[in-house]
């Protein structure tokens, strides 16, 4: 069941995203038209969601939550472009649409995608915090510059791009989905816990643990989906995975075994949410979401 929260996080951090895009005085039309129509595309916007809840609870100002929860999913959406190019994943559709190279074309979709990860170091740097401190905006800029680039998620679709067609272990598996999709998810706590008053590790810790089972949750879930759904549901083409040789958790456990995957794994991430000392309804209603969607 889709948690009522959801929609207000959505409408929140694209109106951040719309407001952010209206005043960048653009001199290359093509080029601003194609951020604005990659960004404003729509999707679920679980990562900023993830900040929003996370840092509500932990006793963050909503004001100062709406940089890191819009930045990141910049980061998310520029990444969307660049996986869809044709020498990555050569996707026509995206969010139902014309993917932005399809809409644009190859050269405008590079430089949209280029442009809007640098908008969101820009949002996350700019902002006018009213309660976070000078180098904890730092560490934001920091933490997301890791999980976006060589260490986080650039490094898994690598490791993704070079197993299309390969053998692949477990293991394997799972690093890549925790490089190319969990570190952006883990990111979304952690950027939650510097943007609010909170101060002690072994809470950040648990964070980082419940994040990165519900983030590995995510993908397999995302995996199973693109068997069992349709393409009209997911707003992308079904068995594009399967058609591209892609490395997944059915393709490797079969679809039984990577249900029971998901599972355990939300099961894993609860464990460590519920040893936090706060409040995480909101946070266990968005894993529940995550784990049961079917886009």
């Amino acid at each position: 069941m889709k948690p009522a929260f959801l929609a207000q996080d959505q409408v929140r951090v694209e109106q951040m995203l719309q407001q952010t895009l209206q005043q960048q005085s653009v001199p290359a039309k093509a080029l601003h038209q194609a951020m604005q129509y990659s960004i404003l595309l729509g999707g679920k916007r679980i990562r900023p969601s993830l900040v929003y809840r996370c840092g509500l609870m932990l006793g963050a100002r909503l004001e100062d939550l709406d940089a890191p929860a819009a930045a990141l999913e910049a980061i998310h959406c520029y990444s969307l472009i660049h996986d869809d190019l044709p020498a990555m994943d050569n996707d026509a559709l995206r969010r139902g649409k014309p993917t932005c190279h399809i809409a644009f074309d190859e050269a405008t979709a590079i430089l949209a995608g280029d442009a809007i990860q640098s908008l969101a170091f820009d949002m996350l740097s700019s902002h006018p915090y009213q309660q976070v401190p000078a180098e904890r905006v730092i560490a934001m800029i920091q933490q997301l510059a890791k999980a976006s680039g060589a260490l986080g998620m650039c490094a898994g679709q690598a490791i993704d791009l070079a197993h299309t067609n390969q053998e692949f272990t477990l293991n394997t598996l799972e690093q890549m989905h925790r490089l190319k999709t969990g570190a952006l998810i883990q990111c979304a706590v952690e950027l939650a816990w510097l943007a609010s008053p909170a101060s002690k590790q072994e809470d950040l810790e648990l964070l980082r643990c419940f994040a990165a089972s519900l983030g590995l949750a995510f993908q397999v879930q995302d995996d199973i989906l693109d068997i069992e759904s349709d393409t009209e549901t997911l707003g992308k083409p079904q068995g594009s995975d399967s058609q591209a040789n892609k490395a997944t958790y059915p393709a490797l456990l079969g679809i039984a075994k990577a249900k029971q995957k998901a599972e355990q794994l939300y099961q894993d991430a609860m464990v460590a949410l519920t040893q936090l000392p706060y409040p995480g309804e909101d946070l266990q209603a968005l894993a529940q979401y995550l784990i049961a969607r079917k886009n």
